[in-house]
């Protein structure tokens, strides 16, 4: 819609993960770097975490992007965590493309044994990559201890790659899963842009949507707008940007300005806070809340009179004695 307008060739802030869209910082080269070295060097195991919308999807695309085009490389994909764990080993042996469609989990695991024990005799690498991690339950995580059982003396044959927000980090911290922690080879974590990062994240996509002059259409202003309002998290800039291209299009202005990015944060709720959940008084909360007034009405009352009387004797003694 606004593409002929502002020059554009391709649409620079698409919300779907888009390998060509990668903006490399210094966090996401190091964490894509420890993705693939965890899988060509048989690590065995490695974890990708970071808050929504930092860009751990799009990580894996280009990841999975990479292996693509080695012929050497077959990997299973999961992006669903809630799943019980012969569903869990179920997608795996249908994924890798395995035939059958057993229910016994002791048949799944021994047939995904099997397939990876042989690819490995070929020098074959075989990953089991999992988004959405966090929503693993601790029974699946304990299946993925287990698959990374499958091993020489030299190296891991299944490489598995778990991805998901920090909770993902909490759950192996937890006493139950240490023994699956200890085996985490490679640890890396994304966090927001900066905003300077934010500035050339804007850019980036513009010159590559073929935009002429980014610095233009998405003004110093505008951009530390945008850093405002999106807290440096690449899915809400690319929403944030989005919107703001349309709604300059549809006044018919060649720039977008910091207005348009206040009024679209102000229509997505950005700076609203969550709203405060009222604890419910229970009756002995009232109870307790009663006997506190009382104690203080009583203690209160107390202190008068004892300032009744002292003033009292000290008058009765200034008569006595003039």
């Amino acid at each position: 819609m606004y593409k002929a307008f502002f020059n554009l060739k391709r649409n620079p802030f698409e919300i779907t993960p888009d390998p060509s869209f990668l903006f490399p910082t210094g966090r996401h080269n190091e964490a894509l770097a420890a993705l693939y070295y965890g899988v060509r060097r048989h690590k065995g195991f490695v974890v990708l975490t970071g808050e929504v919308g930092t860009g751990k999807t799009l990580l894996l695309r280009c990841l999975l992007q990479s292996l693509k085009q080695s012929k050497d490389v077959a990997y299973a994909y999961i992006f669903n965590g809630r799943l019980s764990p012969v569903e869990f080993l179920q997608y795996i042996v249908s994924d890798l493309g395995l035939p059958g469609t057993s229910k016994n989990k002791g048949e799944l695991l021994l047939q995904i044994a099997h397939y990876v024990i042989a690819r490995s005799e070929k020098k074959l690498t075989t990953v089991l990559v999992v988004d959405e991690a966090h929503h693993l339950s601790t029974e699946i995580l304990e299946e993925i201890r287990l698959l990374t059982n499958l091993e020489t003396a030299d190296e891991k044959l299944l490489q598995i790659l778990l991805v998901g927000q920090p909770e993902l980090d909490d759950k192996l911290d937890s006493p139950a899963l240490r023994q699956l922690k200890q085996r985490v080879a490679l640890r890396s974590r994304l966090v927001p842009l900066d905003s300077e990062e934010t500035k050339g994240y804007i850019q980036r996509r513009l010159y590559l949507a073929g935009s002429p002059y980014p610095a233009a259409l998405f003004p110093p202003e505008t951009i530390a707008a945008v850093y405002q309002h999106s807290q440096g998290l690449p899915r809400l800039i690319n929403t944030i940007c989005e919107n703001a291209l349309i709604a300059a299009y549809a006044r018919q202005m060649q720039s977008v300005s910091p207005d348009i990015i206040d009024d679209i944060a102000t229509d997505f709720r950005l700076g609203v806070q969550a709203p405060q959940v009222e604890q419910r008084k229970t009756p002995e909360d009232l109870d307790m809340r009663k006997a506190a007034r009382t104690l203080l009405e009583l203690y209160a009352r107390l202190q008068a009179e004892q300032a009744r009387e002292e003033k009292t004797l000290r008058f009765e003694s200034e008569q006595r004695f003039p």
